[in-house]
């Protein structure tokens, strides 16, 4: 018994046997139309109802495992509409690796709280220091929390390369000051800074400081800023267990370079200011 051939005209669909054909939902079909993403083949004048043709099967196909893998709509759009496969594989790469930087956070996150659900960590090591104060060059700005790494890293490139120009040397870690509104309501005033070796000119945004003195408790944290609020949880619980609160910014130091490239990586003394801070 012989099988007739398969024709090779595409046969027009209904919205709904092209539902079934593809699994996506009549609702999300409709949606994809509209948006230009996936269009249907035939539209009628007056019910408005939707037809396909069987050879959209395998672009509906695609588009549903791009959806899948939580590519927006856009870059789909960008993708199937370019003739260029150099433009194809860019948009594909950048995903991906968007997916390779979920799949790191959420990872950290199941080991986060796998460590919050198990029994409690040992003591932490916090101590208590005097900072002694300190010529550098700072710029300080009011900044959205949401912004706070991208604009902490951009500072701190500025400030490095303004103390080359001007031919000053580095002498002690960066810091960084934060008011309590940046913690309270998303947005308030931060101050980042570079002790250097001798006076500094004002030029664009960095401005000279003076680090005044201060009494301080302090806690390290090594790893990755997702997972700060962890020292700042326990050195707020040793600060408030003794009464060392004292009103001020919170204050802290970075142990490392902080470049774009760092940003997951960071190792920081994070201070609390617990005595009198004498203002410049």
């Amino acid at each position: 018994m012989q099988t007739k051939a398969m024709p090779a005209t595409p046969v027009m669909l209904t919205i709904g046997d092209f539902s079934r054909a593809t699994l996506l939902t009549i609702k999300t079909l409709r949606h994809y139309h509209d948006t230009g993403l996936l269009a249907a083949a035939e539209v009628d004048a007056q019910s408005g109802y939707r037809r396909y043709l069987t050879n959209q099967i395998p672009q509906a196909q695609m588009i549903k495992r791009f959806r899948e893998l939580r590519m927006p709509l856009n870059e789909i759009r960008q993708l199937l509409a370019s003739p260029d496969g150099s433009t194809r594989n860019a948009i594909m790469a950048a995903h991906l690796r968007r997916l390779e930087d979920d799949l790191e956070r959420t990872r950290s996150a199941v080991s986060e709280l796998r460590g919050l659900l198990g029994p409690p960590a040992g003591p932490v090591t916090i101590s208590h220091r005097h900072i002694a104060p300190m010529l550098g060059a700072a710029i300080g700005e009011h900044v959205d929390v949401k912004h706070a790494v991208a604009w902490l890293s951009g500072a701190l490139a500025e400030l490095h390369s303004t103390l080359a120009t001007q031919g000053r040397r580095v002498v002690a870690p960066a810091g960084g000051l934060f008011s309590d509104e940046i913690f309270a309501k998303g947005r308030g005033a931060a101050t980042i800074y570079i002790p250097c070796d001798g006076p500094i000119e004002s030029i664009s945004r960095v401005r000279p400081y003076h680090s005044p003195e201060v009494e301080v408790a302090t806690i390290v944290h090594e790893g990755s800023h997702r997972n700060i609020d962890l020292a700042y949880g326990a050195l707020a619980t040793h600060v408030a267990r003794y009464e060392l609160a004292a009103d001020g910014p919170l204050r802290e130091h970075y142990m490392v370079t902080w470049l774009p490239q760092h940003a997951r990586h960071l190792r920081s003394k994070r201070f609390h200011t617990f005595g009198s801070d004498f203002p410049s």
